[in-house]
């Protein structure tokens, strides 16, 4: 079986409100590339949260939405995905979950969840998934 990898194409991250040295957050259109049981590209939007400069807790969290396009365990469509994205100085962990309803083509009817940790721009990633017969 292959390995499942997720590789970041683009970030471009602009900052909506806050100081640079405080609290603020940012939107982040990035784009990426998965291989494995996913195969296909899509874009994501994220809200990023920063705290304040020297904050030392359990790092910050930001919510995402995905749309990929592509294949899964060979049939093809597209679904959307719900991020749930925690990161701090080691990197990030993510939990992603297959919205509802989104899936479109042969993927109609998929659901899951997903997971990848790591702090490099090409990550494994884990995806348990069903689609009906």
């Amino acid at each position: 079986m292959a390995d499942n990898i997720f590789t970041m194409r683009t970030w471009d991250e602009k900052v909506v409100a806050g100081p640079e040295d405080g609290p603020r957050y940012a939107h982040a259109h990035t784009t990426f590339a998965y291989t494995g049981v996913i195969e296909g590209t899509s874009t994501c939007d994220y809200l990023v949260y920063y705290a304040s400069e020297g904050y030392e807790g359990d790092g910050q969290t930001s919510p995402g939405f995905e749309l990929i396009e592509g294949t899964v365990g060979g049939r093809t469509g597209s679904f959307l995905v719900r991020h749930d994205v925690g990161y701090d100085a080691n990197g990030i962990r993510d939990t992603w979950t297959v919205i509802p309803g989104s899936a479109t083509g042969e993927l109609t009817g998929l659901t899951g969840t997903g997971h990848m940790a790591g702090n490099s721009e090409s990550m494994p990633y884990t995806f348990d998934y069903s689609l009906p017969e």
